[in-house]
């Protein structure tokens, strides 16, 4: 078995991983020197996926490619999880301040091949607020360029009919230009999304609620940026816009009551943010300041036409203040070491309204501190780091005030990794991070109303959430790995249902001690090892765009809380890819998690979630500037939710528009100089970054 395991590796390694984009290439006089890179990097605190030169991940829309990767599970309400964590989105070092449909909708939006990697942080260290508890995806899109103009356009369509035809579609340009002494970018979209949601909440013996939902959602976007070159110093200046318009009609019956309601939804949200680099002549010395100031505003209205009253009208505002600055520097320490420092300041200001009613003003004030250094001393890789937080947090509601939380925290970070060769990797890793309470968490005031038999209150008694989280992980050939992590977490942060004179209210509260555990296991099979043999197989040179594999993934996750019962439970991604005559490529997507586990601490699942089965077709044309993809998601129509209240009889049902059916396109206008790459300068919060200005 132990003999078998190391060939199935050594051969999973030559299949899939062998792989190498060429970044530089350098003529002189018929020598060509060549810097590779693998399309997978496997760091001491990171997954890299690199998107540029793998047209398996970079056809179609950014979404496509996400869903290639391995572990990575995407719903439309669920977000994005990676082994059994939550994971926060980034793009180019900083937050997407998006919520999880408004996100995926905007990611469709974006053609793959305008990403040139994709960072999955599964313990994020001291550069990052110690709030990113769980962990990190970081959508990079910047590449080193030359002088050019460069214009990348996509579009795209979906389809659905639940009970009536249903429509999506996107639309997005993409321009760069630069010249030795500036440099823009200005990137254009749009989306409307035609969406269907049913909802069910009844106990053994009585229908409280029976809803459906029919939506319309219309996304609009903007991301601008200038760099100025003084040398070797960089200004950079980023503007990013965008702003949802969503329509609804909610109709709904249950016990003693029946509705037809209209909802209106309207967010703005602005970002600016200015960054100046200082640069050394030493180029592993930098020092960046930034500023960044961004706010937000929503308004929520419903209205019931059965009625003729205006149910609800809730508006929101943040604004958010913040100024950091960041150093680091190589030096000789071991073989190699690098050291980083910065200094963090912000506020947040947020409030609400009801009917010009103030429902909750929150202010948070933060001040960090942090220190990392990392260190390579022969066959190891070592990361110790710090930070230090100092949290302010007050407010009031219309009838008594918040907790008020004064605290400064320490927040350590180490990770050590051992390196067996270029390909087998053993990692492990440990941080602490903490989890504040979001302000609708907070507010005890029913602001989310769907029906009198169903609240919804928050509790300004919250708690802030400690996590302690230890990780230990092989890697093998990239893709192949099997890890186990744990969590100590004091004050989780959950939702629990409760009877409510005749209904039931949804309420938040701390749980004083739970543990979450998660195993998972990695392992991709090529199908040439069936067809030619292991000799083969090893003799051939592979390329991922021209073999078919598949890759099994599995993970099993168990949270444990005093005094419940506890279960577990599996979820499974299985990817397969067939390259097909005219270099067409065929991948299918399967995702599954059992059921019968506890599913968000206080529910059970009574049936398989987020099962579904995706099929994509996709080909390049004109020298692969043009990419076109055509997509089935969920064929069977199996993606549902049935889930159970711990502890009640009262069961929630849920189903949304899962299958779809729809096309991308995405054009990449050729530049007459063959040599150019496009460059984003949304400035990156990235550890490999590379001075480009010598």
């Amino acid at each position: 078995m132990k003999k078998f395991l190391i060939i199935l590796l050594l051969t999973s390694n030559h299949f899939l991983f062998s792989q190498i984009d060429s970044t530089k290439v350098t003529t002189l006089k018929e020598v060509v020197v060549t810097i590779e890179k693998k399309a997978v990097e496997q760091k001491a605190d990171r997954i890299i996926y690199n998107f540029s030169s793998q047209t398996y991940l970079n056809s179609g829309t950014l979404m496509e490619g996400l869903k290639k990767l391995p572990g990575l599970i995407i719903s439309d309400v669920a977000g994005m999880m990676y082994q059994g964590k939550q994971l926060e989105v980034y793009m180019d070092g900083r937050p997407l301040n998006m919520y999880s449909d408004e996100l995926n909708t905007f990611i469709e939006s974006l053609p793959a091949n305008t990403v040139e990697k994709v960072e999955i942080i599964t313990q994020p260290g001291a550069e990052f607020p110690a709030t990113s508890g769980n962990a990190i995806i970081n959508i990079i899109t910047s590449k080193n360029a030359k002088k050019y103009v460069s214009t990348t356009y996509s579009n795209g369509y979906g389809y659905t009919n639940y009970e009536k035809s249903r429509h999506r579609f996107n639309n997005s340009i993409l321009i760069n230009a630069k010249n030795n002494l500036f440099a823009w970018q200005i990137q254009l979209g749009q989306s409307y999304n035609e969406k269907y949601q049913s909802d069910s909440f009844n106990s053994t013996n009585l229908l409280l609620s029976n809803s459906i939902l029919d939506r319309i959602n219309r996304l609009y976007f903007i991301k601008t940026g200038l760099k100025f070159n003084f040398k070797k110093d960089r200004l950079l200046i980023n503007y990013d816009f965008n702003t949802t318009n969503n329509n609804s009609i909610l109709d709904a019956f249950g016990y003693n009551f029946s509705s037809n309601d209209i909802t209106k939804n309207k967010r703005n949200f602005n970002d600016v943010m200015i960054i100046y680099q200082k640069r050394f002549d030493n180029i592993s010395k930098k020092l960046d300041f930034s500023l960044n100031f961004n706010n937000n505003n929503n308004s929520y209205n419903l209205f019931s036409l059965n009625n003729n009253l205006n149910i609800l009208e809730n508006k929101s505002n943040y604004n958010f203040y913040q100024f950091k600055t960041d150093f680091s520097n190589e030096f000789n320490l071991l073989d190699k070491s690098k050291f980083s420092t910065g200094i963090l300041a912000d506020k947040l200001d947020f409030n609400t309204k009801n009917f010009n009613t103030t429902n909750l003003e929150y202010t948070r004030n933060t001040f960090a501190i942090y220190s990392e250094i990392q260190s390579t001393f022969k066959s190891f890789d070592f990361i110790l780091g710090g930070r230090l937080e100092t949290y302010k947090i007050f407010g009031n509601t219309n009838t008594n005030s918040l907790n008020k939380f004064k605290q400064t925290q320490f927040f350590p970070n180490a990770t050590i990794q051992y390196n067996l060769s270029n390909d087998i990797f053993i990692n492990a890793n440990y941080n602490k991070k903490i989890n504040l309470p979001n302000t609708s968490s907070l507010n005890p005031n029913n602001t989310s109303y769907q029906n009198q038999n169903i609240t919804f209150y928050g509790n300004p008694n919250l708690n802030p959430t400690i996590f302690n989280n230890f990780e230990i992980k092989f890697s093998a050939l990239e893709y192949f790995t099997i890890g186990y992590s744990i969590s100590n977490v004091n004050n989780q942060i959950a939702t629990r249902i409760i009877d409510n004179n005749g209904g039931v209210a949804n309420i938040t509260e701390n749980i004083p001690n739970t543990t979450i555990q998660n195993f998972n296991f990695g392992l991709p099979i090529p199908f040439m090892l069936f067809t030619k043999g292991l000799k083969k197989t090893l003799e051939f040179d592979f390329n991922p765009d021209k073999i078919n594999f598949i890759y099994f993934y599995t993970d099993y996750q168990k949270n444990k809380i005093e005094g419940i019962e506890n279960k577990g439970y599996w979820n499974f991604n299985i990817m397969m890819q067939i390259i097909l005559p005219k270099e067409i490529n065929f991948t299918t997507n399967f995702n599954t998690t059992t059921s019968g586990g506890n599913y968000f601490y206080y529910y059970i699942a009574n049936n398989r979630l987020n099962e579904q089965l995706d099929i994509t077709l996709s080909k390049k044309f004109l020298s692969n500037n043009l990419s076109i993809s055509l997509y089935y998601n969920d064929i069977f129509n199996t993606n549902y939710k049935n889930i159970t209240a711990i502890g009640t009889d009262y069961t929630y049902n849920n189903k949304y528009d899962s299958r779809r059916i729809g096309f991308s396109i995405s054009y990449k206008l050729p530049s007459k100089n063959k040599n150019i790459k496009e460059e984003n300068i949304i400035p990156i919060n990235n550890k490999e970054e590379k001075n480009t200005d010598k």
